[in-house]
């Protein structure tokens, strides 16, 4: 199923399907990285639960009529994927203030943002991933104000359903950042991952950080934390 590797990031492999050449494998792995890479650590089975995880959230966004990549979960740490060229900015949609944008701003956390706030950013480490506005977007990252226009629109549909996914096992959703590609026919579907490393999840109930923050800050056991994420899924079923 898995042929050559085709690149590696902070927190997958990528590698050619063996058996379509328009497919993917992604390989998710134990390393958890904070602060553009400055922060590093691996943690046996983070990958597990990362995979796992998204591909259960895959699964609901198609059931919602949200296109992706996703195709299948193949193993604990492995999904197969459809391939995209992935276009260079990252959408964050944010319904509570939380991490770099109180800093930027001075926002209170936990203001809520009526509607939910869309920034975008320049995906780009040696950059520090730049905040940019559409311009910007369309001069660095080949894409036009109407796909612009149309990534936001999908962005904010995907933020609906995910903060009805996540209600559902007693989670609020602060925020997330979202990746989208090209496919073979040119269409823009949402790509890369949605796990606890790429949202701000809180409990409801105590308001405990459920997330990659649990690892940036120092709070606690980070594969407890996704290993009860896991649970709740597993349990709402």
């Amino acid at each position: 199923m898995k042929g050559e590797l085709l690149y590696e990031g902070k927190a997958k492999q990528v590698f050619q399907a063996e058996s379509n050449n328009d497919q993917l494998v992604l390989s998710y792995k134990n390393d958890a990285t904070a602060f553009n890479g400055e922060k590093k650590a691996v943690f046996s089975g983070k990958g597990k639960y990362n995979n796992l995880i998204s591909a259960r959230v895959f699964d609901y966004l198609r059931e919602k009529g949200i296109p992706s990549h996703f195709v299948r979960s193949l193993n604990d740490s492995e999904q197969l994927v459809e391939k995209t060229t992935i276009i260079p900015v990252e959408i964050v949609v944010r319904n509570l203030a939380a991490g770099s944008i109180t800093r930027r701003l001075g926002i209170e956390e936990k203001t809520v943002f009526t509607p939910p706030l869309v920034e975008l950013f320049y995906k780009q480490d040696e950059l520090g991933d730049p905040l940019i506005n559409d311009e910007h977007a369309m001069m660095l990252a080949d894409v036009e104000q109407v796909e612009l226009k149309q990534i936001k629109a999908m962005a904010l549909e995907v933020n609906k359903h995910l903060q009805a996914f996540f209600e559902n096992i007693n989670l609020k959703l602060a925020d997330f950042k979202l990746e989208f590609g090209r496919n073979k026919a040119g269409d823009i579907i949402l790509s890369d991952e949605v796990s606890p490393d790429t949202c701000r999840l809180w409990d409801k109930d105590s308001g405990a950080k459920m997330d990659k923050d649990v690892f940036r800050e120092d709070l606690g056991d980070l594969l407890q934390v996704y290993n009860t994420i896991l649970q709740r899924l597993e349990a709402a079923v």
